[in-house]
């Protein structure tokens, strides 16, 4: 029964945190961005020009919607429904929010309200710092907000490519298109760039922040109560390794561990109170793949692969 609670409870802290990121990102374009005629990448990016383009008889909560259900039919394909259903539930509250918050002139950063912001350089960074933060924690939690996220999530699945690296190749052409649309200039392209950048700068460094890893060194006589901890509670492979001490000339075991960065509170109390004599070095690691970690990604056509093998 407990285990069945903490699984609701922590579907419930999915969901509340995947919204709270959409209300980041949906600020993000319609406080600073579209009430001052900016754009930038992504599907949102489109639609804003699409809006600009139509004179706003096409808003970009129409258009956001309707070209995310095509979209959303990838993602079904290449995710399976769990990721389906928590993308669905992002792409209709995205498109909710953005039908709803136009609506609150208060919220926009223009001359006369509260979060007017005179200097036009720092709106785009301010709109990508938001962007950034609320579609990493939308990434976080397995959802997406559909777009060039399913596009980007797609070549990140089978390929070796950043997420943040993907919408700078994706953005680039979009931002471009602004300068179709008459009275736009060279400047708005630039302001564009650079909530991309922002914001691309800033979901990786989130991601990759939560994600990276450390390789820890544990020298301890509770060498195996440790061991034991990190196998059994922490559900982390242990390595013991056969040494020598120089000064004591003494064989010891010691411990060498991968865990994630934000495991290593953890660990560090656990030794503490088993052992507080115990001496552990912790290295950030580039990288780690394998079972519990990043999947090995090479760009190997799956399929063809399965029929080599077949054969």
């Amino acid at each position: 029964m407990k285990e069945k609670t903490r699984i609701i409870l922590y579907r419930v802290w999915e969901y509340l945190a995947m919204t709270a990121g959409c209300l980041l990102f949906c600020l993000a374009w319609e406080c600073f961005i579209i009430p001052n005629n900016f754009t930038s990448g992504g599907l949102t990016g489109l639609c804003t020009i699409i809006q600009y383009a139509t004179d706003g008889a096409v808003p970009v909560a129409y258009s956001y919607g309707i070209i995310n259900v095509f979209l959303l039919v990838v993602a079904l394909i290449v995710f399976g429904a769990r990721f389906g259903i928590k993308t669905l539930y992002c792409i209709a509250l995205t498109t909710l929010l953005f039908e709803v918050l136009p609506q609150f002139d208060f919220l926009h950063s223009v001359e006369g309200n509260f979060l007017y912001i005179p200097e036009k350089l720092v709106l785009p960074v301010v709109g990508g710092l938001m962007e950034g933060v609320g579609l990493a924690i939308i990434f976080i939690y397995g959802g997406s907000t559909g777009g060039s996220d399913i596009i980007a999530f797609v070549v990140n699945k089978y390929w070796p490519v950043s997420i943040g690296r993907m919408y700078i190749y994706m953005d680039m052409v979009i931002i471009a298109a602004l300068l179709l649309l008459p009275g736009k200039v060279f400047a708005d392209v630039i302001y564009g760039f650079i909530m991309m950048i922002v914001s691309a700068t800033t979901l990786d460094a989130v991601m990759l922040g939560r994600q990276s890893t450390v390789q820890l060194l544990i020298f301890s006589d509770k060498y195996q109560e440790i061991a034991d901890y990190i196998n059994k509670r922490m559900d982390r492979g242990v390595t013991a390794l056969q040494a020598t001490g120089w000064f004591t000339k003494q064989d010891k075991q010691v411990l060498l561990v991968l865990l994630r960065k934000r495991e290593l509170p953890e660990i560090s109390k656990v030794i503490k109170s088993l052992d507080h004599k115990a001496f552990m070095s912790v290295t950030s690691a580039k990288g780690v793949y394998g079972e519990g970690f990043e999947e090995i990604k090479v760009g190997i056509n799956r399929k063809s692969k399965e029929k080599k093998d077949a054969a």
